[in-house]
Order: structure tokens, then sequence, then C-alpha cells
């Protein structure tokens, strides 16, 4: 059995793969189990993936909404862009959120020219330069030019001090995150430099899909109860996580609810952040 991507592709199968990503919604084994059989009465060979993800997120919002929403994670956070605008910021507080002090789209002058950089964030004795690398395509890799020119940029900021957050430093980390997926050269490249990267998959244990699990990172584009241009009005108000409304739920006051619409939207919210 065979199914197509967006790119045309045309691979294998991969029940498991399919599974785990059901397993990572939330769902108990049985209810699996139920959506599985589901997408296996739909299964024929050259079956688009995103109709097996069509019919995958349907299954998963008719049990629970939030399993939905776990699973819609990678879509989600190609509803931040177009342009990866909302990434930066969301990039931003993932580095609060562990601990620093972060600060975006940020203009730098370096020995030889000026960098435009995306997110500067401090912790203790380091000051981290980051750069955000956002793209639309659900397949999309960064190659390895992508971090070969970043080094490039760092090298020429390294050696200057700069002051944040009350402090003057010389930068001390280089990083590049991104929603795509890293080709081995990128990742060959950035171990032997000393970049660190942090994107869909890589690495293992601290990617952006265990990031997301481990700290309730989920942005307001995961949540199935709103629609499109609700969730771009929140994001325009700065609202970037599910978390934000979790911590204040006047922000969904602009949007004059009904009680009960409020009500299945903050189970959803609750169900995502506790």
């Amino acid at each position: 059995m065979y199914v197509k991507k967006l790119s045309g592709e045309i691979i294998p199968y991969d029940e498991s793969s399919l599974r785990g990503s059901l397993q990572k919604s939330g769902a108990n084994d049985e209810q699996i189990e139920t959506v599985m059989e589901e997408i296996n009465k739909i299964l024929y060979d050259g079956i688009p993936t995103g109709l097996l993800y069509e019919k995958a997120f349907e299954l998963l919002r008719n049990l629970r909404h939030s399993y939905a929403a776990r699973y819609s994670l990678k879509k989600a956070l190609r509803d931040l862009g177009p342009e990866g605008y909302y990434f930066e910021k969301w990039v931003t507080k993932l580095f609060q959120t562990q601990g620093f002090h972060a600060v975006s789209g940020q203009t730098l002058q370096g020995e030889a020219v000026k960098h435009e950089i995306d997110v500067v964030a401090s912790k203790d004795d380091r000051l981290v330069l980051c750069e955000c690398k956002f793209r639309n395509d659900v397949d999309a890799k960064i190659s390895v030019t992508t971090p070969m020119y970043f080094l490039s940029r760092f090298n020429d900021l390294k050696n200057l001090e700069f002051e944040y957050f009350g402090k003057v430093m010389k930068p001390t980390d280089g990083y590049m995150v991104t929603n795509a997926y890293m080709t081995s050269d990128s990742i060959a490249f950035a171990e032997k430099y000393g970049i660190q990267l942090i994107s869909w998959d890589y690495p293992e244990k601290l990617n952006i899909k265990q990031l997301v699990d481990d700290y309730k990172f989920y942005p307001v584009t995961c949540l199935t109860n709103l629609t499109e241009d609700e969730r771009n009005i929140l994001l325009e108000k700065n609202c970037i996580l599910i978390k934000d409304i979790f911590s204040n739920p006047l922000l969904l006051d602009h949007f004059k609810f009904d009680e009960e619409r409020k009500k299945v939207i903050f189970e959803e919210v609750n169900d995502l952040v506790i």
C-alpha cells in the first residue's frame, strides 16, 4: 500500500507512524483502535496523505476536541504564517518559558554589516542569537546552506558587545529554530560548528514536538473551536499561546461569544494546558 504526499512523492503507507501520531493526541488505546478501523475503511493505493490527515482529524475531534488539537500541531504551527512573524513570537515565548529574557525583531551592527536577528535571548552569562526559519510546506527541509549563512552572520557579531536586559555581553550561542525538518548535512554542519538546532523532529529529546508537550506550548491556531478569522484576531492581539487564554480569559471578550460557546472553548483550553 502506497500513499501520495502533497509534493507528489509516492511512499509506502506507514501504519505505525499514523498510530504514533494518534497516541500523541491523548486518545486511549481503545479510541485509537476505533480511529484506525475507520481509516482502514477508506484506504486505497495512492491515497493522498492530506485525506488521511483530514479523516483522522475529524474522527479525533468527534471523540474530544483536544485530541484533534494535539494531532493538528504541525499544521497549527504552519498557520502561524504566512510570513513567519507569529512563529518568531512563538519562539520568543518558548525561550521565556525556559527562564530566558527574550525579545524578537532586533537589528545588530556587526563588524562588517547590519544583521536582522529574529530573537535575542539572555540567561545567566549567555547571550543567544536565534534565527527562525518558518516554512509553509508540510514536508519542507532546511538545507545546509541555511546554517552556513547563519554561521557567517553569527561570526560577524560574536566578537562585539551588546547590551540586553541590563547586561553587556558578547554573543555566546547561535540557535536556529524551524517548524520544518533538517537535512542530514544541515545537522552535521551545525554539530561541527556549534550551532544549536531545534526542528520539528530534531534533536531527539528537545525537538518542537517534545517541547510543546513538555511546556504545554500549543499555539492558539491549534484550537478547533475557533474559526480561522477568530484565531487570526487573537494573534493580532499578541495572543500566541493557548496558555495566554487560560491565564487571561478576557481575551475572548472581544468576540461576544454566548455562554455555551465559551464553555466549549474553555473546555478545550483546559484540556491542553492542565
